[in-house]
């Protein structure tokens, strides 16, 4: 009998498979018994995989060697159907990051899209966590559920609801809410009355017009800290033995994420006679409103 990691290493019939051509050209295939690529390096026969060897060297009917492997989450996500605009890998693993997605969370979203920001949540949460997704366009639903299949075949841990998520969340002590929709700053009561205490809320936005509209609207809510708005520019390098530098192109601005943590409500009229650290009296803001122009200078 062969190891498990034998197996693991072997493609099986119903695997997918990246195909990586001399000029690194990508395709992601299916493999079928008895099927054939087909591109202008001639025919590859699906045959000639299936039980052998993930990133081993295949020859086309034509004498060309292309190379097999197993297609990452981000090589989904590039080459998935799409309907709506998709969030891509470098914001995805930003989003499960900065969200503090873990094994066994139960995660809210709001926005189905076409399935990308799904599929890297449920790899997050495990089999023992759950992502509930609120989407309003029922049009968008088959789409986006035929794109997680190919990543989860098995996604019993997932449920869309068709509904506005505007208008409430039905679960309660949730772990996180992560959100795609284009006015988070509607969503932002009905999230504090879902989140657990602790919660990580994180939107996704555009422009940061709608940034400042979401933070401005947890500020009054007073029931979120912590409120913290990035972006993230993504730059590869050419590296060679002669030289180095930075590749022409860039994936630079796609969105702004924006996290805040469900606390207590700290109310000034809560906490009479108080003074901070300085000396001053404690206005009971936001932890982190103020700029601080010495973080971590020590004496």
């Amino acid at each position: 009998m062969e190891s498990p990691a034998r197996t693991k290493n072997r493609f099986q019939a119903g695997d997918s498979a990246l195909i990586v051509d001399r000029k690194a050209r990508q395709y992601l295939i299916n493999l079928v018994c008895g099927e054939t690529f087909h591109s202008h390096l001639g025919r590859l026969f699906h045959d000639q995989m299936i039980d052998h060897t993930v990133g081993g060297w295949y020859r086309t009917d034509k004498g060309h060697t292309v190379l097999a492997v197993r297609p990452t989450l981000g090589d989904f996500v590039r080459k998935m159907p799409r309907g709506p605009q998709i969030i891509y890998p470098k914001d995805l693993g930003n989003i499960t990051n900065f969200a503090d997605i873990f094994p066994g969370a139960t995660v809210i979203e709001g926005g189905l899209g076409s399935g990308s920001l799904t599929s890297a949540m449920l790899r997050a949460v495990g089999s023992e966590g759950r992502v509930i997704t609120y989407e309003i366009d029922e049009t968008l639903v088959p789409r986006a559920i035929k794109n997680i299949e190919k990543f989860h075949p098995s996604h019993s841990n997932h449920t869309v609801f068709i509904g506005d998520i505007y208008e409430g969340i039905h679960e309660q002590e949730v772990d996180r809410v992560v959100l795609d929709v284009p006015e988070p700053w509607r969503a932002v009561e009905t999230i504090g009355d879902a989140l657990v205490m602790g919660g990580i809320v994180l939107s996704f936005v555009p422009t940061i017009i709608q940034v400042q509209s979401f933070v401005l609207a947890l500020e009054r809510d007073t029931r979120f800290q912590m409120i913290e708005s990035i972006e993230t520019m993504l730059r590869s390098w050419h590296v060679t033995q002669r030289s180095v530098r930075p590749d022409h192109r860039m994936i630079a601005h796609s969105g702004f994420l924006t996290t805040a943590v469900r606390c207590e409500p700290r109310f000034r009229a809560a906490l009479p006679d108080q003074t901070d650290e300085d000396g001053g009296e404690d206005q009971g803001g936001q932890i982190g409103s103020e700029p601080d122009g010495d973080e971590g200078e020590s004496s």
